[in-house]
């Protein structure tokens, strides 16, 4: 699978605008080239490097299998948000203390259509039970 997106390039800056210092609106992200067998996605946006430790910006799962777009400030009709680390449901743009970051977007193609009772805690390990593919885009932002 190959994930982008039309607001930045893979391990290129992330404007302004998807971030706390502008609109913090979530980018546009597409994906092609999807595994056989594929019944739904979900979707990470993770910083791994927080001071203390990986900050998860936005969990999603449900994403129905025909789907191959997340437009700007949206999300596909059925796709679930789980609490992210800011405690909220919705996308948390990037928003570092200091220095430049990397956000990690990943896109994982999974073998059931719907994943049940997914927190934080445990969304990693129930989408890696059901990943056919995984795609990764990376973001980088420092605040000015």
């Amino acid at each position: 699978m190959k994930l982008k997106s039309k607001d930045f390039e893979d391990n290129n800056s992330i404007p302004s605008e998807f971030t706390c210092d502008g609109r913090d609106v979530s980018p546009q992200l597409s994906w092609q080239d999807v595994p056989a067998g594929t019944k739904s996605f979900a979707l990470s946006v993770a910083d791994p490097d927080a001071p203390m430790g990986t900050w998860i910006h936005w969990l999603v799962h449900d994403i129905p299998k025909d789907a191959r777009t997340i437009e700007q400030g949206g999300l596909p009709k059925g796709a679930k948000q789980v609490e992210n680390d800011f405690g909220m449901k919705e996308y948390g743009g990037p928003c570092p203390p200091s220095g430049t970051h990397r956000y990690v977007f990943a896109v994982y193609a999974l073998n059931v259509e719907r994943l049940e009772d997914v927190k934080k805690r445990n969304f990693f390990d129930k989408v890696g039970e059901h990943t056919l593919d995984k795609a990764v885009l990376k973001g980088l932002y420092k605040r000015k």
